[in-house]
């Protein structure tokens, strides 16, 4: 059940004709009082862009029909600076994150839980478009938010918004997508062009434009993986690279399988616009977070019938077999360079760009 639960201390509230309102179109503390401004904020920003059946009832917990077998559940908290950025906005993230997390275990992504931390100040025009946001995601998804929670916090303790998001899927029997299926001699795809999303946003923190716009990645998976597993591949193993980005997927994936891993700096797909960015900021595109597209490991032989099911989706049009496993000791990751030189792909030692996600 979405519930506000109040704070300890109150901000003054104009009225006029009746009605409770911020003076600056902002959220106050009132809002999270428990009493008609908490009824105000749900019912005019909160439940209608996101009612369903499964939500409306407002019960302490939603009641699911769960079918006999397996489930996914995954969950995750998005704190992403600033909260609007090119291509999307938090809300997008809240919803894609968390499904894509389902979609790369082979599981249809079926309900979120969404849970909301609203700092005092933050202007209802930005909540609104926050929960669009999360609407038109969901329904993108074939997804319904079937419980939720809502807080307001005082100025200087919230960070604008923070959303945290919990997800159920269903995996189909058989499903195994994991690190133990990997092979030497297998192949390294991803779906899509890297490096979009983290620096579409610290291009806005930088205050940086492009000839052409740099956006966001930001999409939900689940739709791209499954046209993907229709093929029947004997798909082995999927991730999609968000935080510390491709460097820190494959390092996992490495370390995971005890085998390298062989890249062809040439092969990787990346837009002259994110190639640019990333000298400008001296960033390692490698190590930059992306949230649209995923990593799929597959024998040879089934390389080509899964580009070409990536290329007839619109999220995998620019898919490419970047590199592959190989039975080389010590197990590590390395970049094959344009020059023909080698160099050894790590993960970052911190975060590069912070709260990108």
């Amino acid at each position: 059940m979405v519930q506000v639960q109040p704070d300890e201390t109150e901000s003054d509230v104009t009225m006029n004709d009746g009605n409770a309102y911020s003076p600056d179109e902002q959220v106050i503390l009132a809002h999270g009082g428990g009493g008609e401004l908490t009824q105000q904020l749900l019912a005019e920003h909160i439940f209608p862009k996101l009612g369903n059946p499964l939500l409306d009832p407002l019960t302490d917990s939603a009641i699911l029909d769960v079918p006999a077998g397996r489930i996914c559940m995954t969950t995750d908290a998005f704190v992403v600076q600033p909260l609007e950025f090119p291509g999307g906005n938090i809300g997008h993230l809240a919803v894609c994150g968390t499904v894509n997390d389902l979609a790369v275990m082979g599981a249809t992504p079926k309900v979120l839980s969404l849970a909301m931390v609203i700092e005092e100040g933050l202007p209802l025009a930005t909540l609104d478009r926050v929960v669009d946001a999360i609407a038109e995601s969901a329904k993108q998804a074939g997804v319904v938010v079937a419980t939720g929670d809502t807080k307001v916090v005082e100025r200087g303790r919230g960070d604008g918004l923070t959303i945290t998001t919990a997800g159920v899927g269903v995996l189909p029997d058989g499903m195994d997508l994991s690190v133990s299926r990997v092979e030497a001699g297998d192949a390294i795809i991803v779906t899509g062009r890297i490096a979009e999303h983290g620096l579409a946003v610290m291009s806005v923190r930088e205050g940086l434009t492009f000839q052409s716009e740099l956006l966001s990645d930001v999409a939900p998976l689940n739709g791209l993986v499954a046209t993907m597993l229709g093929t029947g591949a004997d798909i082995r193993f999927m991730r999609d690279p968000t935080r510390c980005g491709m460097s820190g997927l494959l390092a996992d994936l490495s370390e995971a399988t005890e085998l390298s891993i062989e890249v062809e700096e040439d092969a990787i797909p990346m837009s002259a616009t994110a190639r640019h960015a990333s000298e400008m900021l001296g960033i390692d595109p490698l190590t930059v977070a992306n949230e649209g597209k995923c990593v799929v490991v597959v024998p040879e032989k089934d390389v080509e019938l899964v580009l070409d099911a990536c290329r007839s989706h619109p999220l995998g049009e620019h898919a490419a077999m970047i590199g592959r496993v190989v039975d080389a000791t010590p197990a590590l990751v390395e970049l094959i360079t344009r020059s023909g030189g080698r160099r050894i792909v790590q993960r970052p030692y911190g975060e590069e760009l912070p709260r990108i996600c």
